[in-house]
């Protein structure tokens, strides 16, 4: 075989692992864990969802679709009516009402660890949606985000784990240059009295 035959054979192995959708999630996956805003993460975090939902659904992971569609629900929700001070008081019983829905796809949809992963994950993504505060967001989103590693690799869906990585990546940074102290000015020292 001639090294110029290796490019059309790679081309084959790897094209149906390629989708539109799965990179554009894993683009706004990424994306939305360096958003400096908690509205904006959340909006990021819904786009990110929408187009996992229709890559899962490709590779048949329908636990995975169905908790992703829930979570552009929550996430747009959550973007909207929950903010720093207040929070609309429907707010929490839709949230108790789609987490019942995640439960009861999750077990509709039941396949062993991929779905118990992916039912943990909307949990954890939920109870994150429901911070008001970006940081507290973001911690719990570093635990959602390792479960949805697992359901990943369990499905083999490289865009997902790939996504998921370089979210608890970004994550972990915003998280560190959120909680940095930033450095105090030094006033010089005024001069003692009767100096010239």
């Amino acid at each position: 075989m001639h090294p110029a035959d290796f490019a059309p054979l790679a081309w084959n192995a790897a094209r149906e692992h390629l989708d539109l959708f799965g990179t554009l999630g894993l683009c706004l996956g990424f994306a939305g864990g360096m958003m400096p805003r908690r509205s904006l993460i959340l909006l990021t975090s819904a786009a990110c969802s929408a187009c996992f939902a229709l890559h899962f659904l490709r590779l048949g992971a329908q636990t995975g679709t169905a908790m992703c569609l829930v979570s552009v629900m929550q996430s747009v929700v959550a973007a909207r009516w929950i903010g720093p001070d207040s929070r609309a008081p429907w707010v929490a019983p839709l949230f108790v009402a789609s987490s019942l829905l995640a439960l009861c796809l999750t077990l509709a949809t039941w396949n062993g660890w991929p779905s118990a992963c992916a039912g943990l994950g909307s949990l954890l993504a939920t109870t994150a949606r429901l911070q008001a505060n970006k940081q507290s967001m973001r911690r719990v989103f570093l635990g959602a985000s390792s479960c949805w590693v697992i359901h990943n690799m369990l499905v083999g869906s490289v865009f997902g784990l790939t996504c998921d990585l370089l979210t608890i990546t970004a994550l972990v940074i915003a998280l560190v240059r959120g909680t940095a102290k930033p450095a105090v000015a030094v006033r010089p020292a005024a001069p003692l009295p009767g100096a010239a």
